[in-house]
């Protein structure tokens, strides 16, 4: 079967759900970073890999979802929590931009307070006082969802209220395992795979951009992961391609009610290498740093072209993440593997290709 496979990559032929588990359970390391490259080749350079740097502003912890992987929430009653002025949300801001940043993602939880007009209002003003110097997502899908529900409106009025306040992305955040199954072991409270789908539809019709993310590590079986991967290229087919990228990391389990321990960079990339395979309608692959630190760049050996450099998340900082700023130091591990690493500037929405920086 192996060589059928290998043919059949090397020809641009769809692989279906069966061979694509076959690989991830059967396939050599080497097998797989050499299919995963020959896929990337048909939308990047093999030798090359973007990046850019970013933050993502946690602008409260108050969140009611309780999921049981998350060390990051506090429910409203309990102490320490907190939610960010437009002032502090600046100085983050201004901090990443001190350190060449020029992205900005914004996430914290379901505050049962903040209707979507709250998010409107904040992401007017950024966009307002930093036009294109600083591109940002504002917020999650998984959070536009309950704001939507929250303020008792369509998600097609909701994501036009984004829109029309300077919003451009609502990233695919929240995704974690695109399975129902999963989802009611772990967040109950959040939402049903198909209504995410759903939501995450309004928000392309709108005109604005999202992404598809997704975690592992968890408990989740391999046919939740292959759920969640067959689902998502199927709505990719279903709305021409409008997803520009694909983001999987891993789940960090210290402090979370959850627990467990983490996956190893192997299986990490072997996970990689199959969704660059599989997920053949998604141009830009990105590795987490954020959560695999160095070893994710790796992943541009498996099927990534792209990744960023944090400078802070609260929410996996909670749960274990480290971070460095020492970019320089990063950067040049990347070379070291043989790869160049290219500074880009954030997607354009609905692009067909990255910008770079010069």
């Amino acid at each position: 079967m192996l060589s059928e496979i290998q043919k059949k990559v090397q020809n641009g032929v769809r692989l279906t759900r069966k061979e694509a588990e076959f690989l991830y359970l059967e396939a050599p390391m080497p097998v797989l970073s050499e299919l995963a490259t020959e896929t990337k080749s048909r939308f990047h350079s093999t030798s090359e890999a973007s990046y850019l740097i970013m933050c993502i502003i946690n602008y409260t912890n108050i969140c009611v979802a309780k999921c049981d992987y998350c060390a990051f929430y506090k429910l409203p009653h309990q102490s320490g929590t907190y939610l960010l002025s437009y002032d502090q949300i600046q100085d983050k801001i201004n901090a990443v931009q001190k350190l060449g940043g020029t992205m900005v993602g914004f996430n914290g939880g379901f505050h049962p307070k903040l209707k979507l007009d709250h998010y409107a209002d904040i992401f007017s003003k950024v966009r307002k006082d930093y036009g294109e110097d600083i591109e940002f997502y504002g917020m999650t899908v998984a959070e536009f969802m309950f704001s939507c529900k929250l303020s008792k409106i369509s998600y097609d009025s909701g994501a036009k209220l984004l829109k029309d306040n300077g919003s451009l992305w609502v990233t695919g955040g929240g995704a974690e395992i695109l399975d129902d199954s999963f989802r009611m072991r772990h967040s109950p409270g959040k939402y049903k795979v198909a209504d995410y789908y759903n939501a995450q539809k309004a928000i392309l019709d709108s005109g604005m951009g999202s992404t598809a993310t997704m975690v592992i590590g968890f408990d989740e079986s391999m046919e939740e992961r292959f759920n969640h991967l067959s689902s998502l290229r199927d709505f990719q087919d279903q709305n021409q391609n409008g997803l520009q990228s694909f983001l999987c990391w891993t789940y960090k389990p210290y402090h979370t009610e959850l627990g467990g321990g983490e996956i190893s960079t192997d299986e990490y990339l072997r996970w990689l290498a199959v969704s660059r395979i599989y997920l053949d309608n998604i141009r830009h692959m990105r590795t987490s740093v954020l959560t695999k630190n160095e070893e994710a760049l790796k992943g541009l050996l498996y099927g990534a072209n792209d990744f960023d450099l944090p400078t802070e998340d609260e929410v996996t900082q909670k749960a274990g993440a480290t971070i460095s700023i020492e970019f320089d130091r990063i950067l040049e591990a990347c070379q070291n593997i043989g790869i160049k690493p290219v500074k880009r500037k954030p997607f354009k929405n609905h692009a067909t290709s990255i910008e770079l920086d010069c």
